[in-house]
């Protein structure tokens, strides 16, 4: 589904956001993306929906090169790839549910826009949505009245009623407290495994990474230094991966059982 051939991102003064990158993830992979702040985790992802154009090389999904869509087809395109962020990106003092009809508008016209007129249909889908990951009851609740989790959980439950193929994540749980970030990544993989949705993920947390996603990419000053199944990263392969700085303990075998 999303191919990286000899990817590269150059930034103005010289600096390498990514060297070398060539990767391809299937349709449906569950992959954490992890390694140093800096080291290109967030360029990899942003990269696939064009929010950073690559220098070098291509980033492909289902055969079309990304770098070559301009106007409607790029916003086409853009609608299978839904995107979630660590700051949620919510109108606050709207309640959930408008939030996730917000999904719809570029399927509207100037006028259902202005007025709110969304279908029933339409409503039913993002109430459906909600439901998925589990705040049905907040659906009329404002999203300022709401926790870091519940509001997260609401910008999933939006870029799921945009019905995307391909879900990126950017630091998703970095202001989540231990308990919801798991609740979080739980209903990343639920969402993943049936619905077969395609998930990459740029985490902090290499605990999470390990016991949620199903694929592992270490990625060290823009070049990927590990990709291959979580229960086969190794205390050595990490510390590879964080370059001699501090790296986080890899749980031993019986642990992770």
């Amino acid at each position: 589904m999303i191919e990286f051939i000899h990817t590269g991102k150059t930034y103005p003064g010289g600096v390498r956001g990514l060297d070398d990158v060539s990767l391809t993830i299937g349709r449906g992979e569950f992959v954490a993306i992890i390694g140093l702040s800096g080291a290109g985790k967030s360029t990899l992802i942003r990269t696939v929906n064009r929010m950073i154009d690559v220098t070098d090389g291509q980033v492909l999904v289902d055969g079309v090169d990304v770098m070559a869509l301009k106007g409607r087809a790029l916003r086409r395109f853009r609608r299978k790839v839904g995107m979630i962020f660590q700051s949620f990106n919510l109108v606050s003092r709207a309640t959930a549910i408008k939030n996730v009809l917000a999904s719809r508008v570029p399927d509207m016209n100037l006028f259902a826009v202005l007025l709110g007129l969304y279908t029933r249909q339409q409503k039913l889908d993002a109430l459906e949505a909600l439901d998925r990951v589990g705040i049905l009851d907040k659906a009329y609740t404002r999203c300022d009245q709401l926790s870091g989790g519940q509001q997260q959980r609401v910008a999933l439950a939006r870029t799921l009623n945009q019905r995307p193929s391909i879900i990126l994540a950017d630091e998703p749980v970095a202001a989540l407290d231990p308990v919801t970030a798991h609740q979080v990544m739980s209903d990343f993989r639920q969402i993943n495994r049936e619905m077969d949705i395609a998930i990459l993920l740029n985490i902090h947390h290499v605990d999470l990474a390990l016991d949620y996603a199903d694929r592992v990419i270490g990625i060290r000053a823009g070049k990927i230094v590990y990709d291959g199944p979580c229960g086969e990263v190794t205390q050595e392969i990490l510390d590879d991966i964080y370059g001699g700085a501090p790296a986080p303990k890899v749980k031993d075998a019986e642990a992770k059982a």
